[in-house]
């Protein structure tokens, strides 16, 4: 009888630690839980102040503005990341798709905010020189300024990208607005066609092959010329303006593209983004007056 007594004991002890450890394991999941918890929160945190200083700078951009059109354009930015800022504040700390999704677009606003403070400068600069300068040399500037944007273009795309020992590269843009009878135009309301041309640089560390180039025109308003048809761009669609298929063998390569103009158009800035495997390989811009 004392031998089943002692055996009951020593159950009963055996059943209270193992709950007491099960109680542990639990109270130790709960800190863990929560531990991450205030984690994810604190992420989301940091997105949403990198989101409202990106809308601060976009603020600012815009005082030191004279140009409408500018204007218009980082208007539109600023309220597309007031958009994402207010999506990310709907959204629950826990939803690590969503936040993952959030957390990119802040990589990519990031590059967009950084190229109008790029602009902004620019102009900054170059408006103090004119003041100081004559007709002459005003000009002189602008021509100097031109090509600092098409480095700084340049230099941008080469840093943006992921493995640039085999994507393609293009330079060496030109752009010539022809009227109907074939002949350049310098006036918007004159101009049926577009041709224009760059240079697939050397890459011997690319795959040969067929490739596809998309060229994207967009307007003085951001609208996209002459629309043909959509492309895979960073999880997206994008318009494009006009295609072309080439062969691509690892040499320098010069692509000649054409565009018909069968819309109205009107003076201002134009730019010319070119696209090849999904992506951008080169860009610059051209005005019409």
């Amino acid at each position: 009888m004392k031998k089943s007594n002692l055996v009951l004991s020593v159950i009963i002890v055996l059943l209270i630690a193992g709950l007491g450890f099960i109680a542990f394991l639990l109270i130790e999941q709960r800190n863990a839980n929560e531990e991450l918890q205030e984690l994810a929160e604190l992420d989301k945190k940091e997105m949403e102040d990198q989101y409202r200083e990106f809308d601060l700078q976009y603020g600012e951009l815009q005082k030191q503005l004279k140009n409408d059109s500018l204007i218009a354009q980082i208007e539109e930015e600023r309220r597309h990341t007031q958009e994402l800022l207010e999506e990310l504040e709907r959204t629950k700390a826990t939803d690590a798709a969503e936040i993952t999704r959030l957390k990119k677009e802040i990589a990519s606003l990031r590059k967009v905010l950084k190229s109008y403070i790029m602009q902004v400068d620019s102009l900054n600069r170059l408006n103090e020189t004119l003041v100081a300068e004559n007709t002459e040399m005003k000009n002189q500037v602008t021509e100097a300024n031109t090509q600092i944007s098409h480095l700084s273009s340049a230099n941008t795309q080469l840093k943006d990208k992921v493995n640039i020992a085999a994507q393609l590269d293009a330079t060496g843009f030109w752009v010539t607005p022809r009227n109907k009878k074939g002949k350049d135009a310098k006036k918007a309301k004159d101009v049926k066609k577009f041709a224009f041309g760059f240079t697939i640089v050397k890459n011997v560390t690319a795959s040969n092959g067929e490739r596809v180039v998309y060229a994207r025109i967009l307007k003085p308003d951001n609208s996209v010329m002459g629309s043909k048809g959509s492309f895979s761009y960073e999880n997206t669609n994008l318009e494009y303006t006009e295609k072309k298929y080439i062969e691509y063998n690892g040499e320098e390569q010069k692509i000649t593209m054409y565009s018909d103009v069968e819309e109205f158009i009107e003076g201002g800035t134009y730019k010319l983004f070119v696209f090849c495997d999904k992506q951008m390989i080169g860009q610059t811009s051209f005005t019409l007056e």
